[in-house]
């Protein structure tokens, strides 16, 4: 009975795989749970919420943070990490028959056992029980900790959800508080013995530094950045349209198994356009003379990239053009050159200062203007030392306080504003601290202002499948 039942196990977990995340095994949970124990200390449990079941048909994402403790991706789950025996509990939601006929099976409560084999946790409950028991027996001096801060979802960050927050709460047709400062809300009320901590920088400073399985989903999501990307290059011609280039990007994501996308597209051609930083719109005509800038990357399987390149509409850059975009890659190179572990971002960038020297003496600005531009970015660094990327395209895990470490993933994102002539451009792509230097991801994707050109020149997708020629009315 016992072989038998051991043999169902292992039957019903190769029919649950699908319905469970493989690239992180139970030892890596452990081992962020271990991080989260030595930081909340012997006399403390810490709770994180799932997301809650979607309010339409749209892909079903769980929140960064739950995903990152547990790989769980069933709604309404909790997960409860006991700081005084080092226990950790899942609860999870009771069996909703009717939900998984519409949609099929998802992991539930009823699954205690294979759910303790995938995750490595030591309880499972239904969260019917939770009232009762979860925390469980707490003393006074017992803290509970939990996250305070927005929990991010599909294409979300910290800063743009809790800026969302902040105006549904000035909303006096509204002033809702979110569901997570409801949590803590509850937890406050329910243990009035106990004080409530956020949970936040401690998880914060575990994501910080990405392990070898984590640095292998971001450099897919890198990859599929690139390839995707080439094909806009190559489909890009005048008379095209700007959302059809973030089309053919997201095509070669979907085919290559990223469902969803880091972030909405930024695909913006023209000097207006391209201004406004985080511009979405992507409903302009391809003009001759312009410029296409994209910043646009897949989310696969949870984790992400950033990236961003600038390329001529008709296959050539003007003049003007080429002298900023190869001041703005000299730089970035440089940077590149100089990012390793050990060594601080101020000193990263004081470095590239003194290197870039020579570079800007020797250098022909046709504008004074231009010339200015180029000394501010270098100067101040341009924003070339840009936000962490994980989860989250904005990710949570600061990497600038203190020396870089081995692991450290971060957007390296030069970037020069010619006010004067209401010009931006930039270049962007996402690297991983080695121990010998730095990866980038995205060394494959074209950078080189002649490679660019070349490769605008190609055929792409949208010559190859051109849009449907079919009158409609409207």
């Amino acid at each position: 009975m016992k072989k038998l039942s051991i043999c169902f196990l292992i039957l019903f977990s190769a029919l649950w795989s699908q319905h469970y995340q493989v690239d992180f095994p139970p030892e890596e949970f452990k081992t962020r749970w271990e991080g989260v124990f030595e930081q909340i200390g012997d006399e403390a449990v810490a709770v994180a919420q799932g997301f809650p079941l979607s309010n339409g048909f749209i892909m079903p994402r769980q929140t960064n943070a739950f995903y990152y403790l547990s790989g769980i991706e069933t709604p309404h789950a909790y997960i409860l990490l006991d700081g005084r025996d080092k226990k950790v509990t899942l609860y999870m939601p009771p069996r909703n028959e009717r939900l998984e006929r519409s949609e099929g099976r998802i992991l539930n409560a009823a699954d205690e056992k294979l759910i303790k084999k995938l995750v490595g946790v030591d309880a499972v409950y239904s969260t019917d029980v939770m009232r009762e028991n979860f925390p469980p027996d707490l003393d006074r001096g017992t803290v509970i900790y939990t996250m305070f801060t927005p929990a991010e979802g599909q294409g979300q960050s910290r800063y743009e959800l809790e800026v969302a927050n902040a105006s549904i709460a000035a909303d006096s047709w509204d002033g809702r508080i979110s569901r997570e400062s409801r949590l803590v809300q509850l937890l406050r009320t329910r243990n009035r013995r106990n004080e409530v901590k956020d949970l936040t920088p401690i998880i914060d400073k575990l994501r910080s530094v990405k392990s070898p399985n984590e640095i292998a989903l971001i450099r897919r999501a890198s990859q599929l950045a690139g390839l995707g990307m080439m094909e806009a290059i190559k489909s890009t011609e005048p008379g095209a349209w700007e959302y059809q280039l973030d089309g053919v990007t997201r095509y070669v994501y979907l085919i290559n198994g990223a469902r969803l996308e880091a972030y909405r597209s930024i695909t913006a051609s023209g000097t207006e356009n391209i201004s406004n930083g985080h511009y979405y719109r992507n409903d302009s005509q391809l003009k001759s003379g312009d410029m296409v800038l994209m910043d646009y990357a897949p989310d696969f399987r949870y984790y992400v990239s950033d990236i961003g390149r600038m390329w001529p509409v008709n296959g050539t850059f003007e003049p003007w053009q080429r002298e900023l975009l190869q001041i703005i890659l000299e730089y970035r190179n440089v940077v590149l050159d100089i990012i390793r572990p050990g060594i601080t971002t101020e000193q990263v960038l004081e470095e590239a200062r003194q290197k870039m020297k020579p570079i800007m003496k020797q250098y022909k600005f046709s504008k004074k203007i231009y010339k200015n531009a180029a000394e501010k970015m270098v100067q101040t660094g341009g924003g070339i030392l840009s936000h962490p990327v994980g989860l989250a395209v904005h990710d949570d895990g600061p990497y600038r306080h203190g020396s870089l470490k081995v692991g450290h993933v971060f957007s390296v994102d030069p970037q020069m504003w010619v006010p004067e002539e209401n010009l931006y451009l930039r270049y962007e792509d996402t690297i991983v601290v080695t121990e010998n230097g730095n990866e980038n991801f995205t060394d494959f994707l074209p950078s080189e202002l002649d490679e660019l050109e070349k490769l605008v020149r190609e055929k792409g997708m949208l010559q190859s499948f051109p849009k449907d020629s079919m009158k409609w009315n409207y």
